[in-house]
């Protein structure tokens, strides 16, 4: 028999007093801890209170305890989509939005929709389901979260290309993490709980290691308490607040070093729950005629992916970098000014102009940090 615990009797209240959808996410440290299970077990509670609770969309990956939990819990058949002669199954939007439960579970909010489908990415139909006033439980891994890329990729050596905007973790009304010790999620692999036994000598070289486990549960813990401290600070009374922060990232058309920046500067701004802007100043060399084609498709993408961490992104025209930044960063009252490691171009643009000496006492003069980010 499936208990419920506070937070599930906390959500139910959520539910009760919602107008657009309320959003729960449990989040985790990598496969096989048990986020699945724990959504299943929730629905069961939800049900049993007169919810009306569906599934959406579950991945069991074939887990016996977890299909077992399917049992019982109304099921939204899945769209079949054909792509390259091949029948795919996706979570059907529509049907969910028609059907409009109350809550509705969707696993894998990191994934990617096939091709033809309404929305790019999973998280995008999440959004939508919102909007139609459709409380969702979801679940993610640590390694999805798109400030931690740089991070998870330096941890795993593995490129995660499913990522989801930290925006969406910023707005859930709720966030849990599934722990779990790493030697019992070791044991469960070697038993054959998470993959089939063939590829557990493969998962054991390469992705589950002791090491990398660890500092991907670190990573997870943190990001669960930073969330409930910007929950905290959000309800504490505006005159004991400190002084609003707003950060400013500055790039260059340096693709990857620009990417850096962004995810760096998003993960600062959204530790102290601030509004962010990135800053592009375009320089007479590099105007739309002799910039190159490859590195206006980077900045774009650059745009897009600050946008999408919460960004608002500032593009101004001058001849002097150092004078951009500093006029940018009093008109828009801009606290903290982040910039990359001195060997990167911008930085050097800066130190190289004579206007530097003069930012320098504008920031002093405003109050102005610079953060030189790694």
């Amino acid at each position: 028999m499936v208990k419920p615990d506070a937070s599930i009797h906390t959500f139910i209240e959520l539910i009760r007093k919602k107008r657009r959808g309320k959003l729960k996410i449990y989040i985790g440290m990598c496969a096989g801890v048990g986020k699945t299970y724990r959504m299943l077990q929730e629905a069961h509670v939800l049900l049993k209170n007169g919810i009306d609770v569906k599934i959406g969309y579950i991945e069991t990956h074939g887990r016996a305890e977890t299909e077992t939990l399917l049992e019982g819990l109304p099921l939204i058949p899945r769209r079949k989509v054909y792509y390259k002669g091949k029948e795919l199954e996706e979570m059907d939007l529509q049907a969910i939005i028609n059907l409009h439960p109350e809550v509705v579970i969707v696993d894998e909010l990191a994934h990617t929709n096939a091709p033809g489908s309404k929305h790019e990415k999973r998280w995008m139909d999440v959004l939508e389901i919102l909007d139609a006033g459709i409380n969702v439980i979801t679940a993610v891994n640590i390694q999805h979260i798109e400030s931690l890329h740089d991070d998870v990729k330096e941890i795993t050596g593995i490129e995660v290309t499913e990522r989801i905007p930290d925006k969406i973790l910023q707005d859930a009304d709720e966030v849990i993490n599934i722990d779990l010790a790493v030697e019992e999620l070791m044991d469960r692999l070697k038993q054959g709980k998470i993959y089939d036994p063939q590829k557990i000598p493969y998962a054991l070289e390469h992705f589950f290691q002791n090491e990398k486990i660890w500092q991907l549960r670190e990573l997870a813990l943190k990001e669960v308490a930073s969330q409930v401290e910007r929950r905290i600070e959000q309800n504490i009374p505006p005159n004991l607040q400190l002084r609003p922060e707003r950060f400013m990232a500055c790039i260059s058309t340096n693709y990857e070093t620009a990417k850096r920046i962004i995810r760096k500067t998003a993960r600062i701004a959204a530790y102290y729950n601030s509004k962010w802007y990135i800053l592009y100043v375009q320089t007479p060399r590099e105007t739309d005629e002799k910039i190159k084609l490859a590195l206006q498709r980077h900045l774009i993408n650059n745009f897009k992916l600050a946008t999408e961490l919460g960004a608002e992104v500032i593009k101004v025209k001058s001849n002097s970098v150092a004078k951009a930044i500093a006029e940018a960063a009093i008109e828009h009252k801009i606290t903290t000014i982040c910039i990359g490691k001195p060997h990167i171009s911008l930085f050097n643009i800066i130190l190289n102009t004579a206007v530097f000496n003069q930012l320098l006492n504008k920031l002093s003069e405003t109050d102005i940090d610079i953060i030189i980010l790694s």
